[in-house]
């Protein structure tokens, strides 16, 4: 009996999507931290990483901290954005303030962070999807950065 041809690695420019669920606990945020890490640099987009794992660790911290359930985290690649998706059951997002929180405050800079460092990003209630217990309730916060230079020649893929 003979194994199967291994499958051919996407090419740069195809769309992928990985989603990774984890549970309210502390450790989640730094799980999908490595997570998107290892992703980004197996697909070549590693000048994206710095951002996307500060805005990823900030929207997945807010899961654990307020949600009342599992969250989860989806990369979606449709080149050139890279989309990232924070799933959770808690409420709705609040209104971003036209301040920022005073600098004696702990928290509160989390949308600020978006702003500056997202190309855009947005929210809505979780309608549809596979996240969460007995389907999605909840809100999903997303953002997307611009990938901005030619594919790294290590993610190129050559012809068959």
């Amino acid at each position: 009996m003979s194994t199967p041809p291994f499958p051919k690695p996407i090419p740069f420019a195809d769309p992928w999507e990985y989603e990774l669920r984890f549970p309210r606990d502390p450790r989640g945020p730094g799980i999908a931290r490595r997570t998107l890490r290892a992703v980004l640099a197996a697909h070549g987009l590693t000048e994206l990483a710095g951002r996307a794992e500060l805005l990823t660790s900030e929207l997945a911290t807010n899961s654990v901290r307020y949600g009342e359930h599992a969250a989860a985290v989806t990369l979606r690649w449709l080149h050139p954005v890279l989309r990232v998706s924070v799933w959770d059951a808690g409420p709705g997002v609040p209104a971003p303030s036209s301040s920022p929180p005073p600098p004696d405050r702990e928290g509160g800079r989390g949308l600020l962070i978006l702003d500056v460092l997202a190309d855009r990003w947005g929210d809505c209630p979780a309608e549809g999807g596979s996240a969460g217990p007995g389907g999605p309730v909840g809100k999903v916060v997303w953002f997307e950065l611009l990938w901005g230079g030619p594919p790294p020649l290590s993610a190129l893929v050559p012809a068959a």
